[in-house]
């Protein structure tokens, strides 16, 4: 795939036909008319041509060359820049990509970077909806909004399974640092993706306020859709993060409890072993004038007596819940 992806003229909701980029110019000054370039990694050269014919600011063109921008969205007079945050899920890794979106009142310029879908589908829905494209530049920049923003539901519901996943063994088995660092990875990709959608919500806020000859009364409503997905998943992810905190906190706090039941059992069998220690131990001692050193039965009432010692204590902490 080269850097130019598809360059087309509509007018009326119908599509014209391909124009090169030397002809832009010429075609952008045709009423009714407006032109959608797509580019996919532009070199700065070819940055700096579509500069001159679609008469785009300095600034946002060096936004659009450095690509590494927040998602956000710029007034340059009569025109907007927006950038978004695409996303995939690369296993269970958020990879994010970039999308510098161009849009006056007789055109649209999309520049991709990085991981991202093709924007075919969406140029193929648009053509396919003469009566949403007959509102022009405005209807494809809905287009390109819910298309990014339909693509971070799925990988937000494949990590809500995987800690779902996670979750189910966790509180069956005892301490376990990879089940803790997954749980980290998950809310790291969580707060990724969070990131990537936060702005979207205020991005459509301002088209709707703000930009009434790029978003015209018709295509309100749409917008508003968009901002509704976008603060939809922001609850869910929210939700998410809030359970992968609680699970890594209870988990452990469980490991805390199960140290807790170790130590007691430790005590209490110390408390036991203390008995014959106290005893064998004072008649290690060489006295000569213990009485019953001359019994016959000594030996085996001392053992007895710290049997049953042994014996009760045991029986006392286990109903205390030590043992």
């Amino acid at each position: 795939m080269g850097p130019i992806v598809n360059c087309v003229a509509y007018r009326e909701g119908k599509r014209l036909g391909d124009v090169a980029i030397d002809d832009i110019d010429e075609v952008l000054r045709s009423p009714g008319t407006f032109v959608w370039l797509g580019l996919h990694e532009p070199d700065p050269a070819l940055l700096t041509k579509v500069q001159r014919e679609f008469g785009l600011h300095d600034l946002a063109i060096e936004d659009a060359r450095n690509a590494h921008q927040r998602p956000k969205l710029e007034s340059y007079g009569q025109s907007v820049f927006v950038v978004l945050n695409t996303a995939q899920l690369n296993g269970e890794t958020v990879e994010l990509g970039e999308t510098h979106l161009f849009v006056g009142d007789n055109y649209v310029v999309s520049v991709r970077h990085g991981p991202g879908s093709t924007y075919a589908p969406v140029r193929d829905r648009c053509e396919h909806d003469p009566h949403g494209l007959a509102n022009g530049p405005g209807y494809v920049l809905y287009a390109l909004l819910d298309f990014v923003v339909d693509h971070y539901m799925p990988i937000v519901n494949r990590l809500e399974d995987a800690f779902e996943t996670l979750e189910q063994g966790l509180f069956e088995q005892s301490f376990d640092r990879a089940a803790i660092e997954h749980l980290y990875h998950i809310k790291r990709q969580v707060l990724r993706l969070r990131n990537a959608v936060y702005p979207v919500e205020e991005i459509c806020g301002q088209l709707i306020r703000l930009h009434e000859n790029i978003v015209p009364k018709e295509l309100r409503a749409y917008f508003r859709d968009v901002e509704d997905h976008s603060r939809r998943l922001l609850a869910t992810l929210d939700v998410v993060r809030e359970m992968v905190t609680t699970a890594i906190q209870v988990n452990l706090a469980l490991v805390s409890v199960r140290q807790n039941e170790v130590v007691k059992r430790l005590a209490g069998w110390g408390a036991i072993l203390a008995i014959p220690t106290v005893m064998f131990s004072l008649y290690g001692m060489n006295f000569d004038f213990m009485p019953e050193l001359k019994w016959h039965f000594a030996y085996p009432a001392v053992v007895g007596v710290t049997l049953v010692g042994c014996i009760a204590l045991w029986r006392r902490l286990r109903r205390a819940g030590y043992l």
